[in-house]
């Protein structure tokens, strides 16, 4: 097993507190984002007490642990099914401002689009790129506060009936042609064409939709509504005053998830998350496709190829209980799935037996309140608040023993073992 140390990105929309206070550490004075624990190679976690070939002070990059061996680190089956990879990276994700409405491509979009830049010679780092490698990137978040998001297409039914509120809203201002166009396009006979159209035309409108936002938002602000949808509106043009984005939201379920729920997000699904702290696993991508709420690039039409035109339930990813009594939230994407383990303070001072780690290959765990030692045939490894570790599938069996103060810790492996790979 191995200590962890990882990388906090400091991205603009992250909170300045939330991380720090779930780590119990001072804050940093500037946004504090993402805490990166992975193997992903724009900021691999370091492993203690380990040093690369350059420097006898650097601890070594996780990717080049497993680098060294694959198969003992990783498993062979996840070798073969992933490649000599992580296949998943885990975040501690804190969002003060909205992040950009985004989706992310299917496996074969992205290794199609990857190799078409990589034939035309598109810098990597560039910022009209759109591929950054060949994966893709489904992700699930789980809320450790309240947490708010938009997520998914509203049926357009839906949607159209608040376009025309907003139109209402708007009654007398040229704004109101755009909201009333797209509520047209809403009513038409065919879902998937009437959610394409609409949201086209709103993402590729120009200056007309963007002279729309900043009316719409006041109009609004005006009002006396209380649809959450209509209220995003104005909170979103706040952050971006012209941004098509805005009204594109009126396209999307609006979420508010309590602590302790989950979401799923496939490829292809408009989302956006807009405030909270939750602990976030992928797979081990960076392929983002923007549509909005962002000064980055934004291809429309790429974009558009991408999403999947079609009304979806909110997905929440619910904890099932395996054979063993472990608490997992197993998404259907074979990459990863999540353990909580969660064990309350003991109150006459003895010990609550160990928990099983689920494992299927390699696995990350991650403390986020009290303490825990991880218990393996080759040694053990105590753990406290903030700590993660890496146990590679070589030491498998991994058993949580909670101190006496209890323990909350995630722990994440491959879905290679729940019938999915």
């Amino acid at each position: 097993m191995h200590l962890l140390l990882n990388t906090l990105r400091p991205y603009a929309w992250g909170s300045r507190t939330a991380i720090a206070e779930l780590l119990g550490r001072e804050p940093s004075g500037g946004p504090e984002a993402e805490l990166w624990i992975g193997a992903h190679p724009d900021s691999p976690s370091r492993v203690a007490g380990q040093h690369d070939a350059s420097s006898e002070q650097a601890e070594a990059g996780l990717d080049e642990l497993i680098a060294r061996d694959p198969e003992a680190a990783l498993g062979s089956q996840s070798v073969e099914a992933f490649g000599p990879r992580l296949p998943f990276l885990l975040k501690v994700l804190a969002a003060a401002h909205p992040l950009s409405l985004q989706v992310h491509p299917t496996l074969e979009q992205a290794r199609a689009g990857f190799a078409a830049e990589e034939a035309a010679g598109v810098d990597r780092s560039a910022a009209d790129r759109n591929y950054k490698d060949d994966n893709h990137k489904p992700e699930m978040i789980f809320a450790l506060t309240p947490f708010e998001a938009l997520c998914g297409f509203r049926s357009p039914a839906d949607a159209a009936a608040r376009f025309e509120e907003l139109t209402a809203l708007l009654a007398g201002h040229e704004a109101s042609e755009v909201t009333e166009q797209v509520a047209e396009l809403l009513r038409g006979p065919d879902e998937e064409e009437a959610l394409r159209s609409a949201f086209a035309r709103l993402i590729a409108g120009g200056e007309q939709v963007r002279g729309a936002v900043a009316a719409a938002a006041a109009a609004v602000a005006d009002s006396e509504t209380d649809d959450a949808g209509l209220r995003t509106v104005a909170a979103l043009a706040a952050e971006y005053p012209d941004d098509p984005g805005v009204l594109v939201s009126l396209l999307l379920n609006r979420v508010s998830l309590v602590a302790g729920q989950a979401l799923a997000l496939g490829a292809g699904n408009v989302h956006a998350y807009l405030s909270g702290l939750g602990i976030e696993v992928m797979a081990s991508s960076d392929n983002v496709l923007r549509g909005g709420l962002t000064p980055k690039h934004v291809d429309v039409a790429e974009l558009l190829s991408t999403v999947t035109f079609a009304a979806l339930p909110l997905p929440l990813l619910t904890a099932t209980e395996s054979p063993l009594g472990q608490e997992l939230y197993v998404p259907p994407f074979a990459e990863f799935q999540m353990q909580r383990i969660e064990v309350p303070a003991s109150e006459d001072g003895t010990h609550a037996e160990p928990v099983p780690v689920a494992q299927a290959g390699a696995a990350v765990v991650f403390v986020v309140s009290g303490s825990l030692t991880l218990d393996t045939p080759k040694g053990d490894l105590a753990l406290g608040r903030g700590d993660a570790a890496f146990v590679p599938e070589v030491e498998a069996p991994a058993l949580a023993h909670a101190g006496a103060g209890g323990v909350l810790a995630f722990a994440v492996t491959t879905g290679l073992g729940s019938g999915l790979g």
